[in-house]
């Protein structure tokens, strides 16, 4: 083929793609985000609102959907939204986390730029910056399958979110100041479900109101900082459809519990007197459990709810159990990792093992928390900031913790942590938990298949357990109290990623790392270039922007 023949073909085939691209419907929001008085458990705080709403307000999508949000910074710190559970993919410039995105300055805009691909379920955006997190800034966001995918289940009569967490009384720059002085955070003030907790008495609004003889389906998420939640609905009971991307196998449950960073949907069909009833979250593997309600009203409905709760679980290994129940139903069409069962994740090879050991540790009198013996510190320039301009070496090195921490960890290093890995390898990563508390964590860029959470330690032979057929593809992970929990994924996605404990004062001081998955080829294919609109900081800010890297 002559040289020009190549070159035309070439750019109609990128034509194309971009064609494909902009035909994908394009959806807009316009954020401000304000302070503003929030009293979720009757107390008045300093919080974040999104349009004056906390939570803030519900992002509803479509598998493909371009997406487009202008971000109005109104506060008087630099602020920053990530958006949990979006792989992004090629794209990290849009994830939104501080190893990537430099922070949006007061009194500024920022506008995100990303598609949901190839992606259906339930998810959250949060703030990532301080412990704004603590006060709001989050809220659902929902990628719905397209008309021409059907989803495994009836339409339901509605569509509801709950997002529900813990909540600290103190204010988020108190919560700073006490993580900052080498404390931890100790125990929550309460809990809430969509900022409000029902006072019982009759005179509550409802949250959501049902018709007898419909279902209806709920969002289900975990937005608090630290605490696990039970989620239970007073006289009904769940069927659980999806968690986080996928569609699981229909099970019915009594009781969900939801830890931090995780979305369930659950369909609830209204079977039972027409009256009012309460949804219920609770404190799961606390010593002082709390309990917040919201109503639920039957139209046409008649009667108070019942003051008698649904009794939580008792215990972890309820919850570990619960675990071993979920399993992805591969009957279901729709958009996921792989559609039909036909990408055999139990078959492929595993190139390269990490196990990811968590501790807490005193460094010059104060608390961090550490993975492998190092404790994250946040650089001032993004790292992939800082890997795009070619001065990596002035911000962080690579792979500075090894691939099997030693059994006793006894020193702890403060240092940007970032591993470097082979594009496309498929990995397994075990994480560890050497405390008694129950941890929480979540991989950005990616989908992974939770093939196991077991107790004690975890070795080779641990394998024989794994669930290799119909685990469930999700980005968030509960490793319970002297326990393992192991996942398997294709790092395909190019991009620099962050892994993190999605128990925000285990994360604010230490326990969390990026890996570096850079495209062989530079190419396209692979990973977009540094947009235009990408803001610029730290050593970087002064220096001239690089020609695009990917071609």
């Amino acid at each position: 083929m002559a040289p020009l023949t190549i070159i035309v073909v070439f750019f109609l085939w990128v034509g194309s793609l971009l064609m494909v691209q902009g035909g994908d419907p394009t959806i807009s929001f316009e954020w401000k985000v304000t302070y503003g008085t929030i009293s979720p458990l009757g107390v008045p705080v300093k919080g974040i609102l999104i349009n004056g709403q906390f939570p803030g307000p519900n992002m509803n999508s479509t598998t493909n959907n371009n997406v487009i949000v202008n971000v109005f910074n109104n506060l008087d710190e630099p602020f920053l939204l990530t958006w949990s559970g979006v792989q992004h993919r090629k794209n990290p410039w849009q994830d939104g986390v501080l190893g990537t995105n430099c922070p949006i300055p007061p009194g500024t805009n920022y506008t995100y730029k990303f598609q949901v691909k190839d992606q259906i379920g339930s998810f959250m955006y949060y703030p990532v910056t301080a412990m704004h997190k603590a006060v709001g800034g989050f809220g659902g966001l929902r990628i719905n399958s397209r008309l021409l995918i059907p989803v495994p289940y009836a339409d339901p009569a509605d569509d509801y979110t709950i997002i529900a967490g813990d909540f600290f009384n103190k204010g988020h720059t108190t919560l700073k100041k006490i993580l900052e002085s080498g404390r931890n955070l100790g125990r929550c003030d309460g809990v809430h479900i969509n900022g409000k907790v029902a006072k019982g008495d009759g005179s509550d609004e409802p949250l959501f109101t049902m018709e007898a003889g419909k279902t209806y389906k709920y969002r289900i998420c975990n937005a608090g900082i630290k605490t696990s939640l039970n989620v239970r609905f007073q006289g009904h009971t769940m069927k659980l459809v999806e968690m986080e991307g996928s569609h699981t196998v229909q099970n019915d449950y009594e009781s969900l519990d939801v830890h931090v960073g995780q979305c369930f949907a659950v369909l609830v069909t209204a079977d039972q007197e027409p009256k009012d009833y309460f949804v219920v979250a609770s404190t799961r593997f606390t010593k002082r459990e709390v309990t917040a309600t919201g109503v639920i009203r039957y139209t046409n409905g008649k009667g108070a709810p019942s003051p008698k709760l649904p009794p939580p679980p008792v215990g972890w290994a309820w919850s570990l159990n619960q675990f071993r129940t979920f399993r992805w139903n591969l009957t279901a069409s729709a958009a996921r990792p792989n559609p039909q069962g036909s990408y055999k994740y139990g078959s492929v090879n595993i190139t390269r093992t990490i196990k990811l050991a968590n501790t807490a540790q005193k460094v010059d009198g104060k608390l961090r928390y550490a993975i492998n013996g190092a404790s994250y510190v946040e650089p001032t320039t993004p790292l992939k900031l800082a890997e795009y301009y070619g001065v990596a070496d002035k911000v962080f090195k690579y792979d500075t913790i090894s691939d099997d921490p030693p059994a006793e960890i006894t020193k702890v290093t403060m240092e940007p942590v970032v591993l470097n890995l082979t594009h496309r390898n498929f990995m397994e990563i075990i994480f560890e938990n050497r405390e008694t508390a129950i941890q929480s964590y979540h991989l950005c860029g990616y989908a992974f298949f939770a093939v196991a959470v077991e107790t004690g330690q975890w070795s080779p032979e641990k394998r024989k357990n794994y669930n290799l057929l119909d685990a469930v593809s999700r980005h968030t992970i509960q490793v319970f109290p002297k326990s393992w929990a192991a996942i398997l994924l294709s790092f395909d996605n190019c991009g620099m990623w962050n892994i993190r404990s999605e128990v925000w004062d285990r994360r604010y001081l230490g326990q969390q790392l990026y890996v570096s998955v850079v495209s062989p080829n530079k190419s396209l294919r692979d990973e977009y270039n540094m947009p235009e609109s990408a803001l610029v900081c730290g050593v970087v800010e002064s220096m001239p922007r690089p020609p695009p890297a990917y071609t």
